[in-house]
């Protein structure tokens, strides 16, 4: 009796153990179903997230072009200024905002024809230094866009520099093709960046700066002797009547005795900035794209790129 007994326990054990074998392999199975299910509808929802962010492309084009046919100056009055609100589609929402980054300060400007443009230069040193950042950090960025070998006195670097660092690299001895390639240069810390990001941009050809949508600081680097005040009537003054030619902007009292110079300025521009985010149930995408809009109207995406700008 004792031996059967062991025997019947033996088998209800084993039983026991066999069912619960199974329930986990059962739950392991639907967990990888799931998983699957919610992978395949990852996928789906970026996906759909991505034609929508494609979408606001399309709508940004569109409101430049029909701008271009009504305007013949470019300001925060204008319908692309004009933020889109969360849209509500099929299955989440999309939303956009266009900036004009004409009214930034073109970092290829520095160097035209591998000479160094001197007003440029002049502008972009009062900007870092508008910003509390060092003037000297300017040199350093000729020399990543000229193309010799000779690092500037007050600053510079060239592969002289970058090819002693770990891991080594090489100047970009060229146009740069977006402002992020500052991270690279010699002085440029992340937190400089950050500072300096919101008012520079790089494109080509060479471009002025729209004097209806630059940013405090890029007017105060117009001159040497533009006051914070000159800058806030200037702000004022573009709010009730944005200027219709550079002349009528060097007209105005608060310029008065700068020295100020037209060229590099302009009151219309060609490229833009589209920041769009679309949701798709718990997925959210993001856009950035750089349009550009040349005369013939065509617009054309130049730059394109996803997350954080």
């Amino acid at each position: 009796m004792g031996g059967s007994g062991r025997q019947r326990g033996v088998a209800l054990i084993t039983a026991v153990l066999v069912v619960a074998l199974a329930a986990v392999a059962a739950a392991a199975m639907t967990t990888r179903q799931t998983v699957d299910v919610r992978r395949a509808a990852n996928v789906m929802d970026a996906d759909q997230a991505q034609l929508y962010l494609l979408g606001a492309e399309a709508w940004a084009a569109q409101v430049l072009r029909r701008d271009l046919k009504d305007n013949k100056t470019d300001s925060f009055d204008d319908d692309w200024a004009v933020v889109l609100p969360a849209q509500t589609v099929e299955g989440g929402a999309v939303s956009g905002a266009v900036t004009d980054l004409q009214g930034r300060f073109n970092l290829n400007n520095l160097v035209r024809g591998n000479k160094v443009d001197a007003l440029a230069l002049e502008r972009f040193r009062r900007l870092l230094a508008v910003l509390g950042l060092a003037p000297e950090l300017a040199s350093a960025v000729v020399d990543w866009l000229d193309e010799n070998e000779e690092p500037l006195v007050d600053g510079g670097a060239e592969d002289g520099l970058y090819l002693g660092l770990q891991p080594p690299y090489r100047a970009g001895n060229g146009p740069m093709y977006s402002a992020s390639e500052l991270l690279q240069v010699h002085g440029v810390t992340p937190e400089i960046y950050a500072k300096l990001a919101p008012y520079v941009f790089a494109a080509r050809p060479v471009t002025a700066i729209n004097v209806n949508t630059a940013p405090e600081p890029v007017l105060r680097a117009l001159a040497a002797d533009i006051s914070e005040e000159a800058v806030r009537k200037l702000v004022q003054r573009r709010k009730d009547k944005p200027w219709n030619t550079v002349a009528e902007f060097l007209q105005e009292e608060a310029l008065a005795g700068t020295g100020i110079q037209a060229e590099g300025l302009a009151v219309a521009s060609s490229h833009f900035l589209l920041q769009a985010e679309a949701t798709v149930g718990r997925l959210t995408r993001r856009l950035n794209a750089v349009l550009y809009r040349p005369a013939d109207g065509k617009v054309r995406t130049v730059l394109r790129s996803y997350g954080a700008w």
